[in-house]
C-alpha cells in the first residue's frame, strides 16, 4: 500500500513538472524581446515609430566645405525638436516644428523667430521621421540583412538614403544620404537613441 502511494506521488510530481516545463517553453517561444525579434519586426518597429529621442553626430558635406554638429533630437507625432549641442559657437540653437510652423530660438542671443505655414516642413533630412516618410512613400524601398545589421534603403528628392539598424538592439546606428552622383552629403551617427513604436 505504501509503495502504491509513493508511486502515485511520484507520478503526480512528474506530471506537474512536465506541465510546467511545457508551459514554460511555450511562453518563452512566444515572447519577443530584443534579438528574439526577426528582421521584419524590427523594420516595422522603425516604420511605425510614435516617438524617439536621440543624440546624433552629423556630418554635412557641400561642394566647398564640411560641417560637423552634435544635435539632440526629440520627435513625436505632433512636433519635432532639435537642439545644437556642438559646435560651441551655435550651441543652444533650437528648431521646433509643429502644426506647419517652424520656430527658431537662439538662447545665447535671446532671439526667437516663428515661420508660419512653413512649406518645407517635411524636408528635414536630419530627422529620422523624414527617412521613414520617404521609405513608406517609395515603392522601390527595400531592406536587406548583413551579419550584424539590417540595412533599409530608399530614395527621396534626388537623394538616396540608407539606414543601418543594429540586429541585436533593433535601434538605428547610422543614416547615410548621398546625392544623385553618389556623393555623400549627410552622414548621421546615432550615439544615443530611444525609439518607441507603441
Amino acid at each position: 500500500m505504501k509503495k502504491d502511494n509513493k508511486l502515485k506521488i511520484i507520478i503526480c510530481i512528474l506530471l506537474i513538472l512536465s506541465i510546467f516545463i511545457i508551459c514554460y517553453f511555450f511562453m518563452v517561444k512566444n515572447i519577443k524581446i530584443g534579438n528574439n525579434k526577426n528582421s521584419q519586426e524590427m523594420v516595422d518597429d522603425i516604420l511605425n515609430m510614435k516617438t524617439y529621442e536621440a543624440i546624433i553626430e552629423v556630418e554635412v558635406n557641400s561642394n566647398k566645405n564640411q560641417n560637423k554638429y552634435v544635435l539632440k533630437q526629440k520627435y513625436n507625432e505632433e512636433e519635432s525638436y532639435q537642439e545644437v549641442l556642438e559646435p560651441s559657437n551655435i550651441k543652444g540653437v533650437k528648431i521646433t516644428r509643429a502644426e506647419g510652423n517652424l520656430k527658431l530660438e537662439n538662447s545665447n542671443l535671446n532671439l526667437t523667430s516663428i515661420f508660419e505655414n512653413y512649406s518645407y516642413l517635411s524636408e528635414n533630412n536630419l530627422d529620422l521621421s523624414c527617412f521613414i516618410n520617404d521609405y513608406k512613400s517609395n515603392n522601390n524601398s527595400k531592406y536587406r540583412e548583413d551579419d550584424n545589421q539590417i540595412v533599409m534603403e530608399t530614395n527621396g528628392n534626388n537623394d538616396y538614403k540608407t539606414l543601418y539598424i543594429n540586429k541585436k538592439t533593433g535601434k538605428p546606428e547610422k543614416l547615410e544620404i548621398v546625392d544623385a552622383n553618389k556623393k555623400n552629403t549627410v552622414y548621421i551617427l546615432y550615439k544615443e537613441v530611444d525609439v518607441n513604436s507603441k
